[in-house]
């Protein structure tokens, strides 16, 4: 049963109350976009044109000298001479631009799952040359160079070729397949 104490509060309350106006139409908004981080695009995009395209220093132009290079224990140098001299084909990259440290090494980690299970051999891993970082230190170079060499699959790497982002990236050799089973077995 309804109190008619609380029936007359209630019609005191919408007294006033007016119907809405009848329309025949039905307004249907469409949904805004998701948002754009629109500068941080511009920048992603500037720093890998960067890497691939820009000024090339002197330091680019030297084959052999102080750029990185890495070469797992008991694989020939012939295997390096062929991968600093670009004889292999690269068959795959990942950019890590934009991303922290744990989101680079975790992104690194899955590329390199995902080559292995696909039997890709040659990779280049864009890591930038640290001008967006503060103090232009390119942390990532250093890190990446440090998290290929603990993995097992990472046969040989060196810097980049200037046409190949120089400074910016490494060429990275993978193992097969069958050399990782027998590693494993």
């Amino acid at each position: 049963m309804i109190d008619p104490d609380d029936l007359a509060a209630f019609r005191a309350a919408v007294a006033d109350a007016r119907p809405l106006p009848r329309t025949d139409r039905v307004q249907h908004r469409t949904p805004l976009p998701p948002p754009r981080p629109l500068q941080h695009l511009a920048d992603e995009q500037a720093a890998l044109h960067e890497s691939l395209h820009g000024q090339i220093g002197l330091q680019d132009r030297l084959e052999g000298g102080d750029e990185p290079i890495y070469l797992r224990n008991g694989i020939a140098h012939s295997v390096l001479k062929d991968l600093r001299r670009g004889r292999w084909v690269l068959q795959a990259e990942i950019d890590l631009h934009g991303l922290n440290r744990d989101e680079a090494r975790s992104a690194l980690g899955v590329f390199l799952a995902e080559c292995n299970r696909h039997g890709t051999r040659c990779v280049r891993v864009i890591h930038g040359k640290g001008y967006g970082s503060p103090g232009r230190d390119a942390v990532l170079r250093r890190l990446v160079r440090g998290w290929l060499m603990q993995k097992i699959e990472v046969l040989a790497y060196c810097q980049a070729k200037p046409q190949d982002g120089g400074e910016g990236a490494v060429i990275v050799l993978l193992k097969t397949q069958r050399k990782m089973a027998n590693l494993r077995g």
